[in-house]
Order: structure tokens, then C-alpha cells, then sequence
């Protein structure tokens, strides 16, 4: 607009009748279409043909959340059609290649316990000490008791010679 390429009035042209564009994640119909539209593109670019793609490697697609909406699957996309072979297609999302499940997200106080807990049964629920939980956890012991308490975190007690599962 400054430098006179725009009117002044331009957004209060445009803006008559907003177009909204809700993200791929509720689109979930509009995948098969876009990775179509991609691994041709992408196909053409590099000199690759490919003629299937698994109903598997699809559902995966569609069942992602895509926090980085097409863009991100427009990236993935390029990402396997530089790296197959031609002929099938083979795709991992984001949540297969680091091997987190993206849409059962863990709450911190969830997290935080389940780190104390495992620290705790790798050292046979010592606490203090070079082969302690706290040594481990690199925290102070104290701190470590506390946080226990506060996640109600208990050693499991002995039941006729075995352990009690939590």
C-alpha cells in the first residue's frame, strides 16, 4: 500500500465476503485428494511415477492430527516421493517416525510420574545414594520425596512373597 501497488481500501474490498478455510484435520475427506495432487506434482519434478499407495498408509494420513495443516503434508509428501522407489508409494507420518502417538497426549503431572516411577523401579525404589532414584533423576532427595508425595506415589508393598502391581 505505501508503496502504491495496493489501494487503501483494498481489505475493505476483499473483506465483503470473508471465506473461511477450516484446517486439514477437520478435512479429513480432502487427504486422498491433496496427496494426489502432491505426489504428481512432486512425481513430475523429480521424474518418478507412482501408481499405488496403501489403503493403510491413507488411514494413517487421515488419522493424524496435522498441526502444520497442508503445508506439513505437502512436506511429507515430497519428503517420500524424493526417497521411494517409483511404483508404491510408502509413507510415515510424523507420529510413526518418532514413535509418539500424537492425539493420547500426556498431561505433565502424568509425565512427571511416570519418569519418577520408572527412575524409582530401575533402582529398586532406592531414593538417596550414587545408585538412587534422586542421583538418577539428577535431583536433590528431599525433592524427590516431596514430589512423591505429591503425586501420591508409593513403594509397592510385599503381599505373601510378591510385589503388588500400582
Amino acid at each position: 500500500m505505501e508503496a502504491g501497488r495496493f489501494r487503501r481500501d483494498l481489505w475493505y474490498r476483499l473483506n465483503i465476503f470473508p471465506i473461511s478455510v477450516p484446517p486439514l484435520r477437520e478435512r479429513l475427506d480432502d487427504i486422498p485428494l491433496f496427496v494426489s495432487f502432491f505426489v504428481e506434482k512432486y512425481g513430475k519434478w523429480i521424474g518418478k511415477k507412482f501408481d499405488t499407495i496403501s489403503q493403510k498408509t491413507m488411514k494413517m494420513l487421515q488419522s493424524y492430527h496435522w498441526p502444520g495443516n497442508v503445508r506439513e503434508l505437502e512436506n511429507l509428501i515430497e519428503r517420500a516421493v524424493i526417497t521411494c522407489p517409483e511404483g508404491r508409494l510408502e509413507i510415515e507420518t510424523p507420529d510413526a517416525q518418532s514413535g509418539e502417538k500424537s492425539r493420547e497426549q500426556k498431561t505433565l503431572e502424568e509425565q512427571e510420574r511416570e519418569i519418577i516411577t520408572d527412575a524409582l523401579e530401575n533402582t529398586y525404589w532406592r531414593i538417596e545414594g550414587p545408585t538412587g532414584a534422586a542421583h538418577l533423576l539428577g535431583m536433590n532427595p528431599s525433592t524427590l520425596r516431596t514430589r512423591m508425595r505429591k503425586l501420591g506415589i508409593r513403594r509397592p508393598q510385599r503381599r505373601n512373597g510378591s510385589i503388588s502391581v500400582i
